[in-house]
């Protein structure tokens, strides 16, 4: 696309109030705002008025919820268990993994995205900051407790288990306890004994 075509596209863009940094966004279209657009609607209604239906609250959790989250983009294991209200980057939620038997408590917020303070100064408009893009992945059998937030780049390890109300910034290793914010392990998940041990 021209310099001048795509110029006349950023401008018509923010006259109808979309404001596209090229820096955050790249090379912008028309047609491509369009559909991410109709995206936008389809994923807001499914994530708003299905999510949590109370219609279909018998099988919101382990079949409704985890076949919405396919739908708009993530990766979906088997029998996975989604809480409610929980809110995802919709825009970026093909950056979201979820393996098998993973859950996902109520009011938990999946975040794939963050502005890029890196270079930020004094004088500079926050606004025409770029953003960090970076995957969430949630391990086989691993649990995210109720209302936590987990930041980009985040994986959460295979039967890990982040206490209700947690900030997680950094991986947490496979068997593992982490509660806090930011959430730090408290404890490792041990083997189980057998009787011939004892």
């Amino acid at each position: 696309m021209s310099q001048k075509k795509l110029s006349m596209t950023y401008r018509f863009l923010r006259m109808i109030g979309l404001n596209y940094s090229e820096e955050e966004y790249g090379q912008v279209s028309l047609w491509g705002v369009i559909k991410r657009v109709y995206k936008t609607y389809r994923d807001g209604f499914l994530l708003k008025f299905v999510m949590n239906s109370w219609l279909l609250s018998p099988i919101l959790p382990r079949k409704v919820r985890p076949w919405i989250l396919k739908k708009i983009g993530c990766k979906v294991g088997k029998n996975i268990f989604v809480g409610d209200s929980v809110k995802i980057d919709a825009g970026h939620a093909d950056l979201i993994q979820i393996d098998d038997h993973a859950h996902i408590a109520g009011g938990v917020r999946l975040l794939c995205h963050q502005r890029d303070l890196s270079n930020y100064c004094i004088g500079d408009d926050y606004a025409k900051l770029g953003y960090t893009l970076k995957g969430i992945h949630l391990c086989k059998g691993s649990l995210v407790g109720m209302e936590t937030m987990v930041m980009p780049g985040v994986t959460i390890g295979e039967g890990a288990i982040v206490g209700a109300g947690s900030f997680v910034v950094k991986d947490v290793p496979a068997w593992t306890v982490a509660i806090g914010r930011p959430a730090k392990v408290i404890r490792q998940v041990p083997e189980r004994k057998t009787i011939s041990e004892s």
